[in-house]
C-alpha cells in the first residue's frame, strides 16, 4: 500500500472537522451522545450506534441511532445492560477494538441476544479523559470491522469525544500526591502520640462582675414599699436614706393603742381609789396593772417598727437593684432583698458553670474573663470559692456558683458588666480532653 493510499481523503478530513466542531459546540452529555450516535453513519455504514455511560460498575443507555428516546424496559435494552459490562471486560486497554461473535464465544444469555439483534461483530470504543478514568463506552455494530486508514482517521475523533464528555460531565482532574501506605501509617502514628501530649483542661461558663464586699438590705418589717430614695448603681454613704415602707398602718395602729393605753390607765386609777373603801377592788388592780404594761408594750413595738419603716445604708458602697418603678408599691416581708449596698472598689467575678462543662477546680484555679463590652481588654483572677452543689441559674441550667478574685484595679471592671470566663484546671492528655464530653454523653445514655 503506498503512501497517498494511507492518508485520509480530503473529503473525509472535512467530515471529521466538522465532527469535532459539533462536538465542541454541544451544551449537554445528552446532546453529545446524540451527536456520537447519529453523526458518523456517513463514515462507517453501521447497522446501529449505542452509547453508554458508565457509573461505576454499571452502565446507563444514553443514546441509540435512529431512536430519539429508547423505551428503557424493551427486551432488547434489558438484554444489552446485561451483555455491555461483558463486553467492558474484553477490553483490556482503552483502545478502540473489534470484537467478533465467532471469536469471542459469549456465553449462552448472551449469544442468543447476539445472533438475533446484532450483526457477526461489534466495533467498542472506550471513552476515558486524561487519568484514564472510564467515562463510557461506543458501540457500533458492523459486518466488517473498520479499515486501517478509517481508524486512524478516527483516532482524534475519539480524543475529542472524550475531552467534550468529560468537561460536560463536571468531572475535575485528579492531580496531587497520593500518600503511600507507610507514610499513612507514619502518619497515624503521629496523630496516636499526640493523644498522649499534655494540655490543660479548660472550661468556658458565663460570667458577672459583682461586688466581693457587698451587703444585703432587706425589708425590716412586713408592709408595702412607698418610696425607693435612691436611684441604681447610685454611691451612698453611711446612714443614707435607701427607701420607705408605708407608715399609714402603723400609725393607725400607734393612735389606736395609745387611746388604748390612757384607757387602761384610767381603770387602773380608779381602781386604785377604789380600793380604799372596798376591799374587793384590791383584786382587779393586779389584773388592770398587767393589761396596762400590755398596752404600753404593744405600742412601743409599733413605734420601733415605724422608727424602722425607713432604711437607711449600714455601710458606703453603690446601691445594686433593678428598676425603682419595680419596687414602688409592692408588698414585701420581713428578711425579703430589695437591693445591695456594693463596694465598687473591691470587684469579683460571680461565675455559673453548667454542669455538662464541670472540671476538677480547686481555690487558686486560674481564671480569664472576657467581657462583652471590653473583649479585647481580658480580666485575670482566681478562683475564691465555689458551691457545693449545683442550682439552676437565671436560664435555667444547672451550674455550680464560683467566685473569683480580679487581679488589681482595672477600669473597666464596673459591676454588672457580664462576659465569658475561661476556667484553667489540671494538665490531662489531649486524648481525656477531647473524648472527656463524648465519653460522658456515651455513659449517661448506655448506663455503662
Amino acid at each position: 500500500m503506498s503512501v497517498n493510499e494511507r492518508l485520509p481523503s480530503l473529503p473525509l478530513l472535512l467530515d471529521l472537522l466538522a465532527l469535532r466542531d459539533k462536538a465542541l459546540a454541544a451544551d449537554s452529555l445528552n446532546a453529545l451522545a446524540f451527536a456520537m450516535a447519529n453523526d458518523l453513519y456517513p463514515l462507517l455504514h453501521y447497522r446501529q450506534a449505542v452509547v453508554l455511560a458508565r457509573r461505576d460498575k454499571r452502565f446507563e443507555l444514553l443514546a441509540i441511532s435512529g431512536l430519539a428516546k429508547p423505551a428503557e424496559d424493551s427486551p432488547y435494552l434489558i438484554w444489552l445492560r446485561r451483555t455491555c459490562p461483558w463486553l467492558s471486560a474484553r477490553l483490556p486497554d482503552d483502545a478502540p477494538r473489534w470484537l467478533a461473535r465467532e471469536e469471542l464465544q459469549p456465553p449462552p444469555e448472551i449469544d442468543d441476544g447476539w445472533a438475533e439483534w446484532w450483526p457477526a461483530g461489534v466495533f467498542c470504543v472506550p471513552i476515558a479523559d486524561r487519568d484514564d478514568q472510564p467515562l463510557g463506552l461506543l458501540l457500533f455494530l458492523l459486518d466488517a470491522p473498520p479499515t486501517e486508514p478509517q481508524a486512524a482517521a478516527l483516532k482524534g475523533l475519539w480524543q475529542t469525544w472524550a475531552y467534550c464528555w468529560a468537561a460536560l460531565a463536571g468531572r475535575r482532574r485528579v492531580v496531587g500526591w497520593r500518600p503511600s501506605r507507610r507514610q499513612v501509617l507514619v502518619v497515624l502514628g503521629a496523630c496516636a502520640a499526640l493523644l498522649f501530649l499534655p494540655v490543660r483542661q479548660t472550661a468556658l461558663a458565663p460570667a458577672e462582675i459583682v461586688s466581693h464586699r457587698a451587703q444585703v438590705i432587706s425589708s425590716p418589717i412586713d408592709g408595702v414599699i412607698e418610696r425607693m430614695l435612691v436611684r441604681p448603681n447610685q454611691p451612698v454613704e453611711v446612714g443614707t436614706p435607701l427607701f420607705a415602707l408605708d407608715e399609714t398602718s402603723l400609725r393607725s395602729r400607734a393612735e389606736v393603742l395609745g387611746k388604748e393605753v390612757a384607757v387602761a390607765d384610767a381603770e387602773l386609777v380608779a381602781a386604785s381609789q377604789r380600793a380604799f373603801d372596798n376591799p374587793q377592788s384590791k383584786n382587779e388592780l393586779t389584773l388592770l396593772s398587767s393589761r396596762a404594761q400590755q398596752r404600753r408594750a404593744e405600742l412601743a413595738a409599733v413605734q420601733a417598727q415605724l422608727k424602722r419603716a425607713l432604711v437607711t445604708a449600714p455601710r458606703a458602697g453603690v446601691a445594686v437593684f433593678s428598676d425603682p418603678n419595680d419596687w414602688i408599691g409592692k408588698p414585701v416581708v420581713t428578711g425579703e432583698r430589695i437591693l445591695l449596698v456594693a463596694d465598687p472598689t473591691q470587684p469579683a467575678m460571680r461565675i455559673q458553670l453548667p454542669v455538662a462543662d464541670a472540671i476538677g477546680l480547686e481555690p487558686g484555679a486560674q481564671v480569664t474573663l472576657f467581657l462583652t463590652a471590653h473583649p479585647l481588654v481580658p480580666l485575670h483572677g482566681e478562683v475564691l470559692e465555689t458551691s457545693y452543689q449545683a442550682r439552676p441559674s437565671d436560664e435555667g441550667v444547672a451550674s455550680y456558683q464560683l467566685l473569683a478574685s480580679i487581679e488589681g484595679q482595672p477600669e473597666q471592671a464596673r459591676l454588672g458588666l457580664q462576659g465569658t470566663a475561661k476556667l484553667y484546671g489540671g494538665r490531662v492528655v489531649l486524648g481525656y480532653y477531647l473524648l472527656r464530653r463524648p465519653l460522658s454523653t456515651l455513659r449517661a445514655w448506655t448506663g455503662w
